[in-house]
């Protein structure tokens, strides 16, 4: 966005040159605000992919021993998930090992948050999909147990998210969760909607647009790329952004009628 305003402002003042120097500096900004201070991805995405997939299966790990035992059910959960994911066998591979060092009794998450702050802590995409991928795989029985509640809420606020926010995003969430199937006929599903887009009822059309493209934008694959994430681990942040989709059309379909 910068890097056009200021190519525009740049040939308008000083012609090609202005041009040429005001793509630099709008360039500079754009990456700055998707990277942070620098506007530079120091690590490169390389080496943010291995992060990103060894945080999220320790993590998961941790997850399913949260209740002191990890049962054949969640194992399976867990290979289906990476099914889903379409990993490659060398990922697979990693993410089964980085599971089962995460589910060590007593394993301590403070090193690994650690290092995937440094990597990953200034695209705050990358962390919002973190904390999805973990609330799926905690979901994966059909409910959250206090201590995995528990555990989540811990992640969150190591990434910088205050409690008010963690709250709103696992209601989401959970929410969104509800129309993984297309599921609207329920009797709650409106009210399910909304929730699932962080709005109510009385938000206008426009307020509830805009917080449906914020989501969308934040699940969407070439950015997501861009910013680090493995690309055999799109196809859930797809299936999320499909459930985004089902809440909003039923709200559009909703609010034609009125």
């Amino acid at each position: 966005m910068f890097k056009i305003i200021f190519v525009v402002a740049g040939y308008y003042f000083l012609g090609l040159f202005g041009a040429f120097i005001g793509y630099l500096i709008g360039s500079s900004i754009d990456r700055g605000r998707e990277y942070g201070l620098g506007g530079i991805n120091p690590l490169g995405n390389d080496h943010r992919k291995t992060i990103f997939l060894e945080t999220a299966f320790v993590l998961m790990g941790k997850l399913a021993k949260a209740d002191g035992h990890i049962s054949k059910d969640e194992i399976s959960h867990v290979e289906q998930f990476i099914q889903k994911m379409g990993m490659s066998t060398e990922h697979r591979q990693q993410a089964i090992a980085q599971f089962k060092r995460g589910s060590v009794a007593n394993f301590d998450i403070n090193p690994t948050l650690n290092e995937f702050m440094s990597a990953c802590g200034n695209t705050s995409n990358l962390k919002q999909i973190l904390l999805m991928y973990l609330t799926v795989m905690a979901l994966a029985d059909g409910k959250l147990d206090p201590a995995e509640h528990t555990l989540l809420e811990k992640i969150a606020l190591r990434l910088g998210y205050s409690a008010a926010e963690f709250k709103q995003m696992l209601d989401m969430l959970l929410n969104q969760s509800h129309f993984s199937q297309g599921n609207t006929s329920s009797p709650s599903a409106l009210e399910d909607a909304y929730k699932a887009l962080g709005v109510s009822k009385d938000n206008s059309d426009q307020e509830i647009k805009r917080a449906y493209r914020k989501l969308m934008s934040q699940y969407h694959p070439d950015k997501l790329i861009g910013q680090g994430l493995p690309e055999d681990m799109i196809a859930v942040a797809t299936e999320q952004a499909k459930d985004i989709q089902v809440a909003y059309d039923l709200i559009k379909k909703q609010r034609a009628k009125q």
